[in-house]
């Protein structure tokens, strides 16, 4: 690959010390949230590069792995308003987005604002609540803005959705409709800890602790609102080859013909994956992207995109199963 491969645009004027100071950004931020956050370091990366990239995040997992202490964290990191939404079945629309009221004082109707007009949004347990509650989500995850009876209103920028699930399995929960999650930019899996990263928590929350939560209150606030959109440009001014981006659009269509997957990912898993992949890059300190960029990311950015055949989820295999066998077969471009 030569540098005439690069693809130009935006990216080609972004500076060399702005891409320094969001590197060291970004790295910071990793370092404030790790403190609070034991073990799950994959984990906290990914969300990193939902933030730096300007998407979405779904964390998904059994109760108790620490997914809202991680939101927590990051929010405290951040010096902007951040909001949670604890979603149950009797969470109603305008619970989420706001509503218009009548003041008797000025005889007219006002919209009170709901608890999306934030720049981080905890949506929390998201499938708990219906689908007609989910879908209130749709337009401010996609457009950064909210309509209420007809009048439409931005949300704060920048605007992020944190959105954490229990699997769908379990009793009382909804599985998140098609539409909803290919507003994401990533699912992220949330697995038990290992051994030691387990006695750590334990230690931590039990020796002279009250209760059963981890402190958050030794991480720093270390970045405000304009910060966090020179993070989210600088992501966009990381170089991506001609080839890496081939590679990611490879992979994603071979998920539409692929043994065991019944509907594969649309253009937007590719573009997801070079979003991504800038964003790992940039978190890295890294201005210019790899093939082992797009590896790294391209699980969280494509295992809610499809959707696995009834005969290979009887064999007990999952999106991630059949992701790696892609992965494994399709060749990455060589330097």
């Amino acid at each position: 690959m030569t540098d005439t491969d690069q693809t130009q645009g935006p990216q080609a004027t972004q500076s060399a010390a702005d891409l320094e100071r969001a590197g060291e950004l970004a790295g910071a931020l990793r370092r404030e949230i790790g403190g609070a956050l034991l073990g799950q370091e994959e984990v906290l990366d990914q969300v990193l590069i939902g933030l730096i990239a300007g998407g979405h995040v779904l964390i998904e997992g059994v109760p108790g792995l620490g997914k809202t202490l991680l939101v927590q964290a990051l929010a405290r990191t951040f010096d902007g308003s951040f909001t949670r939404i604890q979603f149950t079945p009797d969470l109603m629309p305008a619970d989420v987005t706001g509503h218009v009221i009548y003041n008797p004082k000025s005889e007219r109707f006002v919209v009170r604002s709901g608890p999306v007009f934030t720049n981080l949004l905890l949506a929390d347990e998201i499938n708990r609540a219906p689908a007609k509650t989910q879908s209130a989500l749709l337009e401010v995850m996609q457009e950064r803005q909210v309509t209420i009876e007809g009048k439409t209103l931005e949300v704060p920028s920048p605007f992020m959705t944190l959105a954490t699930q229990n699997p769908i399995e379990q009793d009382g929960t909804y599985p998140l409709p098609e539409a909803q999650l290919d507003r994401f930019l990533l699912k992220i899996s949330m697995d038990y800890p290992a051994h030691e990263e387990e006695l750590s928590i334990v230690h931590a929350v039990t020796d002279g602790g009250v209760g059963q939560d981890l402190d958050v209150s030794g991480v720093h606030t270390i970045a405000d609102a304009e910060q966090v959109l020179a993070l989210q440009r600088a992501s966009a001014g990381v170089l991506v080859d001609a080839e890496v981006i081939d590679y990611a659009v490879r992979i994603t269509r071979a998920t539409r013909d692929w043994q065991g997957i019944a509907v594969g990912a649309g253009p937007r898993g590719a573009i997801a994956i070079v979003r991504a992949a800038r964003a790992t890059a940039l978190l890295d300190g890294r201005d210019y992207t790899t093939p082992d960029d797009v590896r790294r990311v391209a699980l969280p950015a494509l295992r809610h995109r499809i959707v696995c055949s009834p005969d290979l989820e009887l064999e007990g295999r999952g999106p991630d199963d059949t992701l790696g066998e892609i992965l494994s077969r399709i060749d990455a471009p060589r330097r």
